[in-house]
C-alpha cells in the first residue's frame, strides 16, 4: 500500500520562497531615501548596500532565535535599514536589536524569520556594491522583461540610456532617473 501525498503548492511553500528573500531585502533597501544602492542574490545569504556617504555594508542572513518581543529599539543606521525592509510588501517584521546594535530581526509574510547582521565592508573588498546607475538599469530591465506597453518600453529604454551614460549626465537628470526608476519598481 502506497500513500499519496498532495503536490506542493510552490506559490505557498515558505521554504521555496525563502531563496528570494535576499533579493527582496535588497529591493526594500533600494527604496530607502537614506541609501544609494543595494543588491542581493537569490539563494544567497548576503545583501550589500551603500549609504549616501558612500560607505558599503553587508547584511548576512542567519537563523533568528525565537522571541515574543518584536519591538526592539536600535541605532539610526539599523533603524533606517529596518524601516526600508518593513516598507516592502513581503515583510511584516523588521526590528533592530538593541543589544547587538548591528543586528535586525526580520520576518517574511511566509513566516520565515532571519537575523540580519550588519558588517562594515572595507573599500578594497572584492565585490563592489551596485551603483545608482546599476540600480536605474536594473529597474529598466525589469520593466522590459514584463511585457511593457509602448510608453513603459520608451521610459525603460531612456533609463537604460541614462544609466549607460551616467558619468556624462548632470546631477538633476541623475536624480530624476533614480526617482523614475523607484516609481517603476513600486508599480
Amino acid at each position: 500500500m502506497t500513500a499519496e501525498f498532495p503536490a506542493i503548492d510552490r506559490d505557498k511553500s515558505p521554504l521555496l520562497n525563502a531563496d528570494h528573500d535576499p533579493e527582496r531585502i535588497a529591493d526594500a533597501l533600494r527604496n530607502s531615501p537614506h541609501l544609494l544602492a543595494a543588491d542581493g542574490e537569490a539563494g544567497g545569504d548576503t545583501v550589500r548596500f551603500t549609504t549616501k556617504d558612500g560607505i558599503a555594508f553587508t547584511l548576512t542572513l542567519q537563523d533568528a532565535p525565537p522571541t515574543d518581543d518584536d519591538i526592539l529599539p536600535g541605532p539610526p543606521l539599523t533603524e533606517a535599514v529596518a524601516a526600508a525592509i518593513l516598507n516592502h510588501p513581503d515583510f511584516y517584521v523588521a526590528t533592530p536589536d538593541y543589544q547587538g546594535e548591528d543586528t535586525i530581526t526580520i520576518q517574511t509574510r511566509a513566516g520565515i524569520r532571519y537575523l540580519l547582521v550588519l558588517n562594515y565592508e572595507s573599500a578594497d573588498s572584492e565585490q563592489k556594491p551596485s551603483t545608482p546607475a546599476a540600480e536605474v538599469a536594473y529597474a529598466a530591465d525589469r520593466v522590459l522583461m514584463s511585457d511593457p506597453s509602448d510608453s513603459e518600453r520608451a521610459t525603460a529604454e531612456l533609463l537604460n540610456y541614462v544609466a549607460a551614460t551616467w558619468d556624462k549626465q548632470d546631477l538633476p537628470l541623475r536624480e530624476h532617473a533614480q526617482a523614475v526608476a523607484r516609481s517603476l519598481r513600486a508599480q
